[in-house]
């Protein structure tokens, strides 16, 4: 199977661009709707930080470490780099007598406006804690220090990376064949879209013990904190917002979004080839509304999918469309 037209931009009644891609939603039984190929391998890139945040609550590490909702939040975030995201990550590492010099994520300058601007005004430098896998990587550093292991955590012998594969492996239902160094320098391992859509399901309706307890934490953590999980003005938090905690959304890099619908009990996993973010958004918000968890004509399917998008002067110039048969 190919892939399927997914997302199209109209402008003067022509079809100026389209996205192909991957879609799969799934529940506990296996694919309940698909579009392209679901044995498509992928990097899920940051869209599955849930997944590697799963070691940090079922060794215990979180709860030695008395993470609250928030902190859970940040593991599973790629943040702004905001005010309210550095400062929060900085008290959690101060909490476990670290600091910015013990994470591994590298610096970049925050896409907060305005923690950007402090910072270029002040003519300081971004430090690591800006970057917007800070969270994770601080989730991370706390198991490792529940376990006893080294500082270089994103190693791929490391145990915290072991630990990492070895839940990956079981929630996807499949064996790593490779995996590739993210944006961020931990280990990023590869999957089906099928395998992806089948991890967030499980997500979305646990079977209890030990993982589903921390898989309903990290879907709850992600529920209660949207602002942490991406930030003001983005697509996860926007959508998260709107469906008032019914969908958890979380996007990766080269245009990867995965979903989970805990009430339905259904994941979603998506991957546009091209790697464009305006076609996963507009196509995880086509798939919001299509099950039910947005209406049409709220303001945030205007901005991600249906509204006109506008020139410098404010003239309407074209709009996303769903390719015909997206979804059915």
């Amino acid at each position: 199977m190919t892939a399927a037209r997914l997302i199209e931009l109209w402008r003067g009644g022509m079809c100026e661009s389209s996205h192909m891609g991957h879609v799969v939603i799934a529940d506990g039984d296996g694919i309940v709707e698909a579009w392209g190929n679901p044995g498509t391998v992928i990097y899920p890139r940051s869209s599955c930080k849930m997944i590697q945040a799963l070691p940090l609550v079922e060794s215990g590490a979180a709860d030695a470490a008395w993470l609250n909702s928030e902190q859970l939040a940040l593991a599973c975030a790629s943040h702004n780099g905001a005010r309210q995201h550095v400062e929060r990550v900085e008290s959690w590492l101060a909490a476990l007598g670290l600091e910015d010099s013990d994470l591994r994520c590298g610096a970049h300058l925050p896409r907060d406006p305005d923690e950007r601007k402090r910072l270029i005004c002040a003519d300081d430098s971004p430090c690591q804690i800006h970057n917007n896998c800070s969270g994770k990587h601080a989730g991370f550093l706390t198991l490792s220090r529940h376990v006893n292991a080294g500082p270089e955590y994103v190693e791929i012998d490391h145990p915290v990376q072991r630990a990492v594969r070895r839940a990956f492996e079981e929630v996807t239902g499949e064996t790593v064949a490779r995996w590739g160094i993210d944006g961020c320098s931990a280990p990023n391992f590869a999957c089906t879209i099928e395998g992806l859509a089948h991890a967030m399901a499980g997500f979305a309706r646990p079977k209890g013990g030990a993982r589903g307890q921390a898989q309903t934490r990290l879907v709850e953590a992600m529920r209660l904190h949207p602002e942490l999980v991406a930030g003001e003005g983005r697509a996860c938090t926007e959508l998260m917002r709107a469906t008032k905690g019914r969908a958890v959304v979380k996007t990766g890099a080269e245009a990867v979004f995965t979903g989970i619908i805990p009430e339905r009990g259904l994941g979603i996993a998506i991957k546009i080839l091209d790697g464009g973010t305006r076609a996963a958004e507009a196509a995880i918000t086509a798939l919001l509304v299509h099950l039910g968890q947005l209406e049409e004509g709220d303001p945030v399917v205007q901005k991600y999918l249906s509204g006109p998008h506008r020139n410098w002067r404010g003239l309407a110039t074209g709009e996303l469309r769903r390719a015909r048969g997206f979804p059915v």
